[in-house]
C-alpha cells in the first residue's frame, strides 16, 4: 500500500505526563516512514523525557516552550505553525485542554496552536477521574467544535494504579489514525465516497400515546456516522428517536425518523452508497392492529396486540442488484452464543461484515458510553475490539472500512 505520510512535515508538542515516554516511539516510526519531524516541549514535559532524546530521534532541534532570541531567529511561532502538515500534542494535558479551549496564547505552544492552519490532533493523557471532570469534558466538547481532532484515551491501568478512560493510545494507534488521515485526504481528492449508516431504535405505535421500541441510545451509529465524516466520507445518519446532540456538520447530513418504516424509506432514497453502517435496533415487528384513538382501560380484561413483520432494511440492502454497496456492514446484539448467532446472521442477511456484540452485560451497548464488539466477515473471520469507547469502537470501524474500499 502508498506510505500516505511519507515527506510529510509533523510538529510534535510534548506535554507534562508520564505518558510522555510513549512520543520517542512516535518519533522513531514517523522518522521510519521518511516523515521530516519537528518538536516543542513543554516545561513539564521536560521532567519526563530530555531534549537530547527527542533530537537524537527527530535529527532535528526541539523547540523550548518559551518565547526566546534563539527559537524565534531561526523559526518563529508562525513560521513554525506554517511549516508542517500536521500537529500532533502529545501526551495532551487537562492543562494544555483547557489552554486551548480557552484560546489563550501565553507561551511559544499554544501561540503555535492559536496560529495555526493545520489540522491539530490531541492524543489525551491523564487520571479517569480527570478525563470524567464536568470542567474537562467541556472543555472536550468545545475543542470538538473548534474541529480539533482526537486519538483516544482508551481504556485502561494508569500509572497510579487507577483503571477507567484516560490512557493515552499506543504509538501504533496514532501512527495508524495519521496514516489514515493524509490516505482519506488523498483518496477524496479523487472520489467522492458516500456512507450511509442507520443508529437508535425505531418506535412502532400501538396507538397515538403507546409504542413499542428498545432500549438503543443511537450512541454507536452516531459515532461511526461521525468517525466516517472525519475520514472524509460523505455521510448520511439516518437515527431513530435520540436524547444525542447531533447536529448537521460538514459532509454530515442527518436525518430524523421514529418508525421503522421511515427508516427504510430513508434508506432507500438514500441508495447509492459506497458504505452502508446498519448499527440501528429496527424494530423486528410493528403492531397491526393500531389503533386511532387511546386505547383505555375501562372494561378491559385482556388485550391481545397483533404483530407483523416489519421490512429487513440490512436484507433489503444487502440484496440490491444494482445500488447495492460495495461494503455493507450488519449489526448483531445478542446475549448468548454472540459469534455463532452472529455468523448465521451474516449468511441469513447477506451481508459483507457483521459487528457483534454482547447485550446482556449492561456495561456495554445500550445505553452504555461504551462497547466491545466482535467484527466477522462473511468468510468467517473474527476480530475482537476489546471493551473502549464507543468513539474508538468507530474510529477502529471506521478504519477497516476505508482501508476495505481501497484495496
Amino acid at each position: 500500500m502508498l506510505n500516505s505520510i511519507a515527506d510529510k512535515k509533523i510538529l510534535i508538542i510534548i506535554g507534562g505526563g508520564i505518558a510522555a515516554y510513549k512520543v520517542l516511539d512516535v518519533i522513531r516510526e514517523l522518522r521510519k516512514n521518511n516523515c521530516e519531524v519537528k518538536t516543542i516541549i513543554t516545561n513539564s514535559g521536560k521532567e519526563f523525557v530530555t531534549p537530547l532524546s527527542i533530537s537524537a530521534l527527530s535529527k532535528n532541534k526541539v523547540f523550548e516552550n518559551l518565547f526566546d532570541p534563539n527559537n524565534e531567529t531561526e523559526m518563529d511561532h508562525i513560521t513554525l505553525s506554517r511549516w508542517c502538515d500536521l500537529i500532533l500534542v502529545a501526551p495532551t494535558t487537562a492543562n494544555l485542554m483547557a489552554n486551548f479551549a480557552r484560546g489563550e496564547a501565553k507561551d511559544f505552544a499554544t501561540t503555535v496552536i492559536m496560529a495555526s492552519n493545520k489540522p491539530i490532533f490531541l492524543a489525551p493523557a491523564m487520571n479517569v477521574e480527570m478525563w470524567n471532570n464536568p470542567a474537562n469534558q467541556e472543555n472536550y466538547q468545545k475543542l470538538l467544535q473548534f474541529k480539533y481532532k482526537f486519538i483516544g484515551p482508551v481504556i485502561g491501568e494508569m500509572a497510579c494504579g487507577e483503571v477507567g478512560v484516560g490512557k493515552m493510545s499506543s504509538p501504533e494507534e496514532i501512527i495508524l489514525t495519521i496514516k489514515n488521515y493524509f490516505l482519506s485526504k488523498n483518496l477524496f481528492n479523487s472520489k467522492n465516497l458516500k456512507a450511509l449508516v442507520t443508529a437508535g431504535g425505531t418506535r412502532e405505535y400501538i396507538d397515538p400515546v403507546r409504542f413499542l421500541s428498545n432500549e438503543s441510545s443511537g450512541k454507536q451509529g452516531f459515532e461511526i456516522a461521525m468517525s466516517l465524516n472525519e475520514l472524509g466520507f460523505k455521510t448520511k445518519l439516518v437515527i431513530g428517536p435520540n436524547s444525542l446532540n447531533i447536529k448537521n456538520q460538514d459532509n454530515l447530513e442527518v436525518i430524523n425518523v421514529t418508525t421503522s418504516k421511515q427508516m427504510f424509506e430513508a434508506c432507500k432514497d438514500n441508495l447509492p452508497v459506497d458504505v452502508a453502517v446498519c448499527a440501528a435496533a429496527v424494530a423486528d415487528f410493528k403492531v397491526k392492529n393500531y389503533s386511532e384513538e387511546k386505547i383505555k382501560k375501562e372494561g378491559l380484561e385482556d388485550f391481545n396486540l397483533e404483530l407483523e413483520k416489519n421490512i429487513d432494511i440490512l436484507s433489503f440492502i444487502s440484496s440490491q442488484n444494482i445500488n447495492r454497496p460495495r461494503l455493507v456492514v450488519g449489526f448483531a446484539a445478542e446475549t448468548q452464543n454472540i459469534i455463532e448467532n452472529a455468523q448465521k446472521k451474516i449468511q441469513n442477511k447477506r451481508c459483507d461484515w457483521i459487528v457483534a456484540n454482547n447485550v446482556a452485560d449492561k456495561s456495554i451497548g445500550f445505553n452504555s458510553d461504551y462497547n466491545e464488539v466482535f467484527l466477522i466477515s462473511k468468510n468467517k473471520e473474527v476480530e475482537k475490539f476489546n471493551k473502549s469507547t464507543k468513539s474508538e469502537i468507530a474510529k477502529k470501524l471506521s478504519n477497516k472500512i476505508l482501508h476495505a474500499l481501497i484495496q
